[in-house]
């Protein structure tokens, strides 16, 4: 992932307010199709939610993620099935698997290279991988808010970039250089609805503080007040914000060896 901060999540908040995350990761359970008896990594699986539905099929399901909270509230949601603590761009897995799901979670491993040669070494040759992330252009009206907000207040020495979000062609061509053939792929424009007035802050809190990890709290939560004020106008309306998520969506095989 972008830093080392970035492996430490407040999971229980994350399930209480960012349930969507997971509800959109459900269509892609269509293309996954997962089959009773196969052997399925959830690549970046949060607090298991996904991991779980799969293993409603009859799959044997895994989990692996960086966060500690986040596997240690997946073991205690989900005692049945199987989670690993560990970075996905240079974890060893210790079997192989038929398939691989991940949503939500490649955009936050910036060394995308390393993501896909650990995804590809996981599989078993006509394994498959469906996953979906952020694409090229998601939550730009985010990105540019905040970096306003810290350029007005000269403070873009706080400023990173923790996430990867590259375009169809890139992805798929960083695919086959690692033995996949690329089946599907596709960038989906997903307005995304924060609920409630404190939609925007909450979203921030949860995820925007990567932007600005070595920021103190009393920083972040001025900047994001201010960059919450700067996008009002264009992504609240009745009560809730639209966000401008977009999303590469990729299905893809291993080639025999």
């Amino acid at each position: 992932m972008a830093n080392e901060q970035s492996t430490h999540w407040a999971a229980e908040t994350y399930d209480r307010t960012m349930g969507f995350v997971s509800k959109y990761g459900e269509d892609v359970l269509e293309w996954l199709k997962p089959q009773a008896g196969e052997r399925i990594l959830d690549f970046g699986c949060g607090t298991g939610d996904l991991a779980a539905v799969i293993a409603e099929s009859g799959a044997a399901v895994a989990g692996v993620d960086i966060s500690p909270e986040m596997i240690e509230r997946a073991r205690n949601k989900y005692p049945r099935l199987e989670f690993h603590c560990a970075d996905g761009t240079n974890w060893l897995p210790d079997d192989r698997y038929d398939a691989v799901f991940s949503n939500a979670a490649l955009h936050w491993m910036t060394d995308a290279e390393a993501a896909v040669r650990t995804i590809a070494d996981s599989l078993v040759p006509g394994g498959r991988l469906a996953a979906e992330f952020g694409g090229a252009g998601n939550v730009q009206s985010v990105i540019e808010a905040l970096w306003e907000t810290l350029r007005r207040r000269g403070r873009l020495d706080a400023w990173v970039m923790p996430w990867y979000f590259p375009r169809v062609g890139e992805y798929a061509a960083l695919l086959e250089r690692h033995g996949f053939e690329v089946r599907f792929a596709m960038l989906i424009d997903r307005p995304t609805r924060l609920d409630g007035a404190d939609g925007m802050k909450n979203w921030l809190e949860m995820f925007g503080w990567a932007l600005v990890p070595g920021a103190k709290e009393t920083e972040k939560e001025e900047w994001f007040a201010e960059t919450a004020e700067r996008l009002r106008s264009k992504h609240y309306e009745n009560g809730h914000w639209l966000l401008d998520y977009r999303r590469l969506r990729v299905l893809a095989v291993k080639r025999a060896e």
